[in-house]
């Protein structure tokens, strides 16, 4: 895993992962540095990754008081249960969705949870977090934040985007992907991750997109994108074309037989 850093309050703890036929695609998990430290989701659960280790070298975990589950999927909750062992007086942000989901795999410890649903907000110490359900998500537990005084919008799965190779997923800012490579991946994931897209109602996604822009965050810390920093307003450009966006049709069994047998032949799918 990677750091980068945001100033002196955001800690980036990157991973990407190879998505054959598609690219890499980013996996972050975050660290706010706030009067109660705050980590924002706890990476994949792939047994190499040492999540908990890379942690530990930008913050003691017992310093940690809230971990903000932006939603329970795996990529998001692979160091769960190990960090809330090894930070005994963190809370788990979450919401009831999220327990049920997760409680179905492994019991959480109900008396460390704090349920927050969307348009509800969360006192830090130096701050408040504002809870939001961003426009586009692939699980209906999703719910990511505004920090008030950073500026910084994390938005979960929302503005994600496969890249071309390892070094941009890695990468410490989005502002090295070329615009036009930025803007269609980002309708490609939103296509991948979220395809009820293509069946809503103009007019109300647009609605669900309109915070954003009032919002206008001086950086957007999605879970599937390098840091993006003075990029908000095309992102939110981008987002709001997702459902004039080609829809994405996976690979069928033909397809997985030729991939198999590029690797069997020592060679990586395109």
């Amino acid at each position: 895993m990677a750091i980068h850093r945001i100033g002196h309050e955001i800690c980036v703890l990157g991973d990407h992962l190879p998505v054959p036929g598609i690219g890499y695609l980013t996996v972050n998990a975050f660290v706010l540095h706030a009067a109660e430290p705050v980590v924002v989701d706890t990476g994949l659960g792939l047994p190499d990754r040492r999540f908990l280790e890379t942690l530990s070298s930008v913050i003691d975990p017992e310093d940690v008081r809230w971990i903000w589950l932006t939603h329970p999927d795996r990529d998001h909750t692979g160091g769960l249960f190990a960090l809330l062992d090894a930070a005994p007086r963190a809370r788990l942000v979450t919401t009831y969705l999220a327990v049920g989901i997760m409680s179905t795999e492994r019991p959480l410890p109900l008396d460390r949870v704090f349920l927050l649903n969307p348009g509800q907000s969360l006192d830090v110490g130096d701050r408040v977090l504002r809870a939001f359900r961003p426009p586009l998500f692939d699980n209906p537990a999703t719910v990511g934040f505004y920090d008030d005084k950073s500026g910084a919008c994390f938005s979960s799965d929302c503005f994600g985007a496969p890249v071309a190779s390892a070094e941009l997923a890695s990468g410490a800012t989005a502002g090295d992907i070329k615009d036009d490579e930025l803007r269609a991946g980002q309708l490609l994931w939103a296509a991948v991750d979220s395809p009820w897209i293509h069946n809503v109602d103009p007019d109300r996604y647009a609605a669900s997109v309109r915070p954003l822009r009032e919002m206008a965050p001086e950086a957007v810390l999605s879970t599937h994108l390098p840091p993006a920093l003075g990029l908000a307003p095309q992102m939110i450009d981008t987002i709001a074309a997702a459902p004039e966006a080609d829809p994405f049709i996976g690979p069928d069994q033909q397809a997985l037989e030729r991939m198999l047998a590029g690797f069997e032949a020592g060679g990586v799918p395109s």
